[in-house]
């Protein structure tokens, strides 16, 4: 039990604890009186059962050698990680960085699940004739997870979620990247990957469906591991590919029921961002087709083609698949908004925004004109070609032209591929010019989604106009909440009405760099809306990045925005600057919400100091093995 100690501890139960005083966890139990305002230091050296203790007087167990040793460990730590810090950083900034990648290595969890065993012993064998019915993850009695794992949070949710672990390689990456392959390449193995390749949710219920972010990982990965290092990791990526084709064909045989390339997918790891719970019978009957789902695949595709070409350059197989992945693409974006005004499109041109479309029994659709995180993501669908992929691949470049003068009608109203833009680069995306314009004009609006620490999950403006929809007698509505949540939807426990959350807020980070990299600083957008102040895309991004990371730093009145009114650790000299990294954050004052020992995907925040400080020409003219100058060395972040 996890509060044992507390309950022997604080409230004297002996019982709390086993009475053999073996198990899977132990604390030291010292009893120290301390006076007011003073302190006691305890030295603690963990040896080997058999290892002789030292004969030294009992208050003097360690030589003097205890403090050296410390401090060289010290040291040797402060080096290591002064190597991946940006130069310019403040003080401040390099404690954010320590403490956040601190947190993705403590999180680690040796994670054990039979499910067989489990299932057999709750009554469901089906080889053996036992089907009971009410037995969750009954379709994953293959599974054997026998790993250590990073958790969202080891403490209070030790169990891994899929979507949650592709971004902590992310973070893990900048001082593991061998354990960050091993993490990715894990839940594509046998025994986690379904035979039908659905990757696994969470424990719960592993047949819920994630968000398909594993190749971006893998491609992130790959890409910061080849910069650092000076090679390539080919095995690796082919690896995750061969397994990852498995899974792209559970998306589209799965959550593309009407054969239309626009997708579903259930909550896809948002909860109760929605009106109704996506992921259940809708009230109307009917079904839901939603911008997110299709946005994700989108992406999926794009990352796919970028591994493809990759791999190309070693067995030309890959050059079909590459081609595959290019058409799947267009197909879906185009189906995102067909020409001609249709009520079943997830376009939306007078509001010049992106909704799901609710079809109904009668054969009836309508947008659900809520405006949340659904209608960002497919501005996350964005992804550059180098001309040299173009030119050492040229069959690949013919056929996508016979492709486009063939369905010129599918791809009218998306970014035209055939367009060159800055050094020659073609450009991958959902949004054309006038869609992105469009979109960042609403999305920079500080009244609606650009909050003063990051991107909201939902529009601000839903607080003096929640979403309703009237099903019969019944009213569903949405209200924008900046903390947490006030729906009874998945428990309560989540909320994507109005907090701000780290990994959605990356990939529209990693998008704008896209765009910035195609156009360059002839695109400019007013930021925030309504202020005069014109930006580049890059310039987008980094306010982007500057308001997140200001939640842990220390503001001009000494505070952190993470702790809110949290006095204790917003003044306490032991405390403040002892930094939690949140689940998610309040959507008007940045107070870290949700499960306070997350750390995470919230970890990406080191991904994001390192950002900061990156060199806007690096980003526009570099290719992928150059090293920012104003970097010590690589860190990945510039791919």
């Amino acid at each position: 039990m996890k509060d044992a100690f507390h309950e022997f501890i604080v409230h004297g139960q002996d019982g709390a604890v086993n009475p053999n005083h073996s198990g899977t966890k132990m604390a030291a139990h010292y009893e120290i009186t301390i006076p007011a305002k003073d302190k006691s230091i305890l030295q603690i050296r963990l040896v080997g059962a058999d290892a002789p203790l030292p004969k030294l007087p009992a208050t003097n167990l360690f030589d003097r050698n205890f403090d050296q040793i410390f401090a060289d460990r010290k040291k040797e730590a402060d080096n290591f990680y002064e190597k991946i810090m940006p130069q310019g950083a403040s003080e401040d900034e390099q404690n954010v960085i320590r403490q956040a990648l601190a947190g993705m290595l403590w999180s680690k969890q040796y994670y054990y699940f039979d499910l067989d065993q489990w299932l057999t012993e709750h009554g469901y064998a089906p080889l053996l004739g036992r089907t009971k019915a009410s037995v969750r993850n009954t379709h994953w009695f293959h599974m054997i997870n026998d790993d250590v794992i990073s958790m969202p949070d080891k403490w209070e949710y030790p169990w891994y979620a899929a979507w949650d672990l592709a971004f902590h390689t992310i973070a893990i990456d900048a001082v593991d990247p061998d354990f960050g392959k091993e993490q990715l390449l894990l839940v594509l193995k046998e025994t986690y990957l379904h035979p039908n390749g659905q990757l696994p949710a969470y424990e719960w219920n592993f047949s819920d469906v994630n968000p398909p972010v594993h190749a971006f990982a893998a491609l992130f990965t790959y890409n910061a591991d080849r910069q650092v290092h000076g090679k390539e990791d080919g095995e690796f990526l082919e690896a995750v590919f061969q397994k990852l084709l498995l899974n792209f064909a559970w998306w589209a045989n799965r959550k593309d029921p009407q054969g239309r390339n626009i997708f579903q997918g259930g909550f896809l790891g948002l909860d109760n961002i929605g009106v109704f719970d996506r992921s259940a019978p809708l009230p109307t009957g009917g079904f839901m087709e939603q911008a997110d789902g299709t946005a994700w695949m989108a992406l999926f595709c794009q990352q796919m083609f970028e591994i493809a070409l990759e791999l190309a350059q070693h067995d030309s197989s890959y050059e079909g698949l590459a081609l595959k992945f290019l058409e799947h693409f267009m197909w879906i974006a185009g189906s995102m908004d067909r020409l001609g005004e249709n009520r079943d499109e997830l376009w939306d041109e007078e509001d010049g925004f992106f909704y799901d479309v609710l079809n109904l029994p009668d054969g009836q659709a309508m947008r659900i004109k809520l405006r949340s995180m659904v209608g960002l993501l497919p501005l996350c669908a964005t992804v550059i070609v180098p001309p040299s992929a173009l030119e050492r691949f040229s069959s690949v470049e013919k056929r996508i032209g016979v492709f486009l003068s063939k369905y010129g009608e599918l791809v009218a109203n998306i970014h035209p591929f055939e367009k060159v833009g800055v050094g020659g680069r073609r450009l991958l995306a959902v949004c054309g010019e006038q869609k992105l314009r469009r979109i960042l004009t609403r999305m920079l609006d500080e009244s609606r989604f650009l909050s003063p620490h990051g991107i909201r999950s939902l529009s601000r403006w839903h607080q003096e106009h929640p979403f309703e929809f009237y099903v019969s007698d019944s009213k569903y509505a949405v209200q924008y909440q900046p903390a947490e949540s006030q729906s009874a939807m998945f428990g309560g426990n989540s909320n994507w009405r109005g907090p701000v959350w780290f990994p959605i807020n990356l990939l529209i980070i990693h998008a704008l760099i896209q765009f910035y990299k195609y156009y360059g600083d002839s695109l400019k957008i007013e930021c925030p809306t309504g202020s005069g102040n014109q930006m580049t895309l890059f310039q987008v991004a980094q306010e982007i990045c500057r308001r997140l990371v200001s939640i842990f730093l220390r503001q001009p009145d000494g505070t952190r925005p993470v702790y809110g009114g949290t006095s204790t650790f917003q003044t306490d000299p032991y405390w403040r600057d002892l930094i939690l990294y949140y689940e998610y954050f309040h959507g008007d004052n940045g107070a870290g919400l949700g499960a306070s020992h997350q750390t995470g995907w919230t970890g990406t925040v080191a991904r994001l100091v390192q950002l900061l400080h990156a060199d806007a020409a690096m980003v526009l003219e570099a290719g992928i093995q150059k090293v920012a100058p104003n970097l010590k060395q690589p860190t990945g972040i510039e791919s």
